[in-house]
């Protein structure tokens, strides 16, 4: 059996160099990778016709330059730094780029893309809860636009068994994906935050069976260590993303844990499974109309803070990290409204803002000291 930190250390090289990711893939099969924009895609289509889906995050970048010709300086920080590196070329090697446009800013994205892979654009049905059925009938509809314009693009058949096989590895996957994150939160002295996310964002670089197994023999690892005793506060992130590594980092030196969390990036992506359907492009259409809890995901009744309180209660958490993405607008509106479910269940809360053109972190670190200070 190998050690923890080995295990820890492949999945983080996988997640800081998804070009690499992406090249041994096609090395190992001959086939390349389909850019997925955030925040949900059908990936499993991707994956039906045996291409890598690439999850397109942007990076942490020191200038902003290029994307400021597309861009005002006050669009979303993500779509910033993804325009960047359009600019620069990176996403060029792809052979087809996935939108979906749950935003302004991602419908503007999706139309202002100048990338040498043809973008591929779908809506998901936002009225899905009073009209179940006919928001069934059209998300059906929209995901089997893409799936033929894959087809197109890459020259292959995706066949229904193909998608049945591709939904039944995703689902394995997310159940395995939640027992790690459960894991993490039981061996809370012993998963640092930073590795906690690395081991997560390395899905978006790896096909899914092999991050399943990777993640099964970590697992394994992890228990067969003794638990070290965590003195700590166990916090709950919620956000679009909590990157980069620095206030990860930041979140250690102050004594936190992530126990759960609730992030576009991480497990909005896994937490509930694809159900059975004799039609997989359903089964994917009726997951979208059950999922709940995203300001991308329209529901009147504003299920989100409902999910972090029941996570709170559940994982005995101290306290809950609202990381706010520099100027998404969707989380900002919903923002007042978590602090006023929060206030009468007594849970304590921090606002930290997520900026991919941030190099210095001396604000967050002072805000992280105090509100562990208080705690």
């Amino acid at each position: 059996m190998r050690a923890v930190d080995d295990i820890i250390r492949e999945f983080r090289a996988i997640a800081d160099n998804p070009k690499k990711a992406m090249e041994d893939y096609k090395k190992e099969t001959g086939k390349g990778a389909v850019g997925i924009m955030p925040v949900y895609c059908p990936e499993e289509i991707v994956h039906a016709a045996g291409y890598l889906p690439m999850g397109m995050w942007g990076t942490q970048k020191k200038t902003i330059s290029k994307a400021r010709t597309y861009w005002p300086p006050f669009a979303c920080s993500i779509m910033q730094s993804v325009t960047e590196l359009m600019a620069e070329g990176v996403y060029d090697d792809l052979e087809a780029v996935i939108f979906s446009v749950p935003c302004d800013t991602l419908k503007c994205m999706s139309q202002k893309w100048q990338g040498k892979a043809t973008a591929i654009v779908f809506t998901h049905p936002q009225n899905r809860k009073d009209a179940y059925a006919v928001a069934n009938v059209f998300c059906r509809e929209e995901y089997a636009i893409v799936k033929e314009k894959l087809e197109n693009i890459l020259g292959v058949t995706i066949t229904t068994r193909d998608l049945q096989r591709s939904i039944d590895i995703y689902n394995e996957n997310r159940q395995v994906c939640r027992d790690f994150c459960d894991l993490a939160a039981d061996y809370a002295g012993r998963i640092k935050p930073s590795e906690r996310h690395a081991v997560i964002k390395a899905r978006w670089f790896m096909e899914k069976s092999r991050h399943t197994a990777l993640l099964k023999e970590l697992i394994e690892a992890v228990k067969a260590e003794p638990k070290p005793e965590f003195k700590g506060k166990k916090i709950i992130v919620t956000g679009i993303m909590a990157e980069p590594y620095e206030v990860l980092d930041i979140f250690e030196e102050n004594g936190f844990a992530i126990v759960a969390d609730d992030l576009a990036q991480e497990s909005r992506q896994f937490r509930q499974d694809v159900p059975q359907d004799a039609d997989p492009l359903m089964a994917l259409a009726k997951a979208w109309n059950n999922f709940d809890g995203c300001s991308l995901a329209t529901d009147e009744f504003k299920p989100k803070g409902k999910i972090i309180i029941d996570a709170v209660k559940k994982y005995d958490a101290d306290a809950v990290i609202v990381c706010m993405m520099k100027f998404c607008d969707p989380e900002e509106f919903d923002y007042p409204i978590l602090l006023q479910e929060f206030e009468p269940e007594g849970i304590r809360s921090l606002f930290i803002e997520i900026d991919q053109e941030s190099t210095a972190f001396e604000q967050v670190k002072t805000r992280v000291q105090t509100f562990a200070e208080i705690l």
